[in-house]
């Protein structure tokens, strides 16, 4: 999977292009199918058919979200020893207010400016894309799934 030289607010989102055009593609229509022929052949293992479709495509959702979580979690370790290592010792306490949605915004922006866009998201209750909108020197990531 290629990824562009430089991430921005408008370039920043990751596809997997097996994931989101094809396995997801596949599922819906492994679904419809399944369904098209339950009513036009009713019986048990045409029923069947269709829960093991449902199914499928729950399993299909679930290998994208549970490392999704992970990385999210990470992340919001990775950003905090960052804030850690870049704030002032007196204004450690405030890094545990951060939100996780806040935290992970905060990934993309340079060392130079984290910290104060940290205290901006904590004194007025910016979300990801807020913060994401004010950073000036986007610090790519590549890294995620």
């Amino acid at each position: 999977m290629s990824q562009p030289e430089t991430q921005n607010l408008k370039h920043h989102a990751r596809f997997d292009p097996i994931f989101h055009y094809f396995l997801t593609w596949i599922s819906l229509a492994s679904l419809v199918i399944a369904i098209v022929y339950a009513i036009q052949h009713p019986g048990f293992y045409s029923a069947w058919i269709v829960v093991v479709a449902i199914a499928g495509f729950f399993v299909l959702l679930r290998l994208r979200t549970y490392p999704l979580k992970v990385q999210d979690r990470i992340i919001r370790l990775e950003e905090r020893l960052r804030l850690q290592a870049l704030a002032p010792a007196e204004w450690h306490p405030q890094i545990y207010r951060l939100t996780e949605d806040q935290l992970i915004a905060l990934r993309f922006a340079s060392d130079e400016e984290v910290v104060q866009l940290a205290k901006q998201a904590l004194d007025q209750n910016l979300n990801r894309k807020q913060i994401k909108e004010r950073i000036q020197s986007w610090r790519p990531d590549h890294w995620r799934v």
